[in-house]
């Protein structure tokens, strides 16, 4: 678990805050670079402009590591897709660590696809391979673990980027290239660990390797019942094989799981969730805190996700899959209605910057309570050993093109409804909440067969209560 999820989503997490503390010192850099090549300086416009498109083709570089995960999991399978993922962020370490001397922002803007590729591979395989890997009464807490790597890589990025440490004008480059460091932990580590045991089964038709595989990860269980149960998906999809995007999407019966991974996939990314750090520093500042300890308090904001992912990776095998997100987006709901009526009225009311701390920090922990986590684990579980592949395509891209809309999106709806522009945000929490507790069966504990019969008697009772249909009694009528 911890050798595939340092070099895993720990670096999509990792990644994302890494960027943040050398803000100040890239903008200098572009424009130092540009006046010795040009002789003259940038408008202030255009280094934001420059800056703007570094940060923005993270999310570019994860949309097309997304598309590419599924053929890697499908052709190199799950592990050797995670070891040979790593090429990509170990280049982009190279590129960013050598932009300063080799006097190149395009460097760094190479290095950031690089790094976003990376990102949106492993967002994608790792769970897979968790997923698939761990048995069936832990399934939700192995797989969980990607959310709790996710936060890690959030807090240690805030943590190495401040200025004692690599954040300073002189380490920036050390600090862009650090993430090598993960990638080549996994290389060391992960060759040691089998390849996943119902890719082996079923994808390569390797029973022997499976056992094999099954017993390095079990120790001296009985494996009687989990190979009857894989034996059995095998039976289920004898004659099949692995689905493309486009044959997932017109598959009529998956209809129903693609459009449950489309919502929580989507509604992930446009809860407000990124948006709270957006406010942390201002909130923080009026709350009177001094500015030269807020980046110490912003900390905190991560830690929160990292203790609430933490804390599910434990419960989540107990509570179940659906209550989580809907209770983190119920809470989401409340926390945004509170959030707002204390920034209309911050000016007016003197606490008012303190309460805003509380729901930052509270937004924030309800959605490390289940949307956070439960949502990369979904496609996994309500999808058959052919199909997840394409399905985690579907997520990952959703998750990275949302990332991106609502980074492109967010200054607009602040300027346009001011105090208010968490009600955008307060629909999402509210309607997906709504979609799990109405259309989302439960998943814990229970095989992929049992999941897709659960999905499927959904859909032909709905079908049966479309077309007028009452049960058994209508026809005992009919035939009296």
């Amino acid at each position: 678990m911890c050798a595939a999820g340092i070099g895993g989503t720990f670096q999509y997490g990792y990644n994302l805050t890494i960027i943040n503390a050398p803000t100040m010192h890239i903008q200098k850099f572009v424009n130092e670079t540009w006046l010795e090549r040009n002789g003259q300086q940038l408008d202030s416009q255009v280094i934001t402009l420059i800056w703007s498109i570094i940060v923005s083709v993270y999310p570019l570089g994860g949309f097309l590591g997304a598309l590419l995960a599924g053929p890697m999991a499908i052709r190199l399978g799950r592990k050797k897709s995670l070891l040979f993922n790593n090429l990509f962020v170990i280049l982009s370490a190279i590129l960013c660590g050598l932009s300063r001397p080799a006097k190149s922002f395009e460097m760094i803007v190479l290095g950031r696809i690089l790094a976003g590729l990376n990102s949106g591979v492993s967002m994608n395989v790792q769970p897979m391979y968790l997923s698939e890997s761990a048995p069936m009464k832990l399934r939700g807490t192995v797989a969980m673990s990607s959310a709790a790597f996710t936060a890690l890589g959030l807090v240690l990025g805030q943590v190495i980027g401040l200025r004692e440490i690599l954040g300073s004008e002189e380490c920036w480059p050390f600090l862009l290239a650090s993430n090598a460091v993960p990638a080549m932990l996994q290389l060391f580590v992960l060759p040691w660990l089998p390849e996943s045991p119902r890719y082996l089964l079923i994808d390569l038709k390797d029973k022997d390797s499976c056992i094999c595989a099954l017993q390095r990860l079990r120790g001296h269980s009985d494996l009687s019942l989990e190979m009857e149960q894989m034996l059995a998906e095998q039976a289920a999809i004898k004659g099949q094989r692995p689905k493309s995007l486009c044959e997932l999407i017109r598959e009529p019966t998956l209809r129903r799981q693609i459009l449950t991974i489309v919502v929580l996939s989507s509604a992930m990314q446009l809860c407000g969730n990124d948006s709270m750090y957006f406010y942390a520093s201002s909130i923080f500042q009026e709350a009177g805190i001094p500015l030269e300890k807020i980046q110490y308090v912003v900390i905190g904001t991560g830690s929160c996700e990292l203790v609430t992912s933490i804390t599910c990776t434990v419960f989540i095998d107990r509570v179940g899959r659906r209550a989580l997100v809907m209770g983190g987006y119920s809470l989401m709901s409340v926390w945004a209605v509170v959030f707002m009526v204390a920034l209309s009225q911050q000016g007016h009311v003197s606490w008012m910057p303190y309460l805003s701390m509380v729901c930052i920090f509270a937004y924030i922990l309800s959605f490390g309570i289940g949307p956070a986590g439960v949502t990369g684990i979904m496609p996994g579980e309500i999808f058959d050993q052919m199909a997840r592949p394409a399905a985690y395509m579907i997520c990952g891209s959703l998750i990275w093109i949302m990332l991106f809309v609502i980074g492109l999106a967010f200054p607009f709806i602040l300027q346009g409804l001011g105090h208010f522009c968490f009600i955008p945000f307060l629909v999402v929490c509210v309607s997906t909440a709504l979609y799990v507790g109405i259309f989302l069966p439960e998943t814990k504990g229970k095989s992929l067969l049992e999941i897709t019969e659960d999905f499927t008697k959904h859909s032909v009772k709905r079908k049966n209560v479309a077309n007028g249909w009452s049960g058994p009694q209508e026809i005992k009528s009919t035939m009296l």
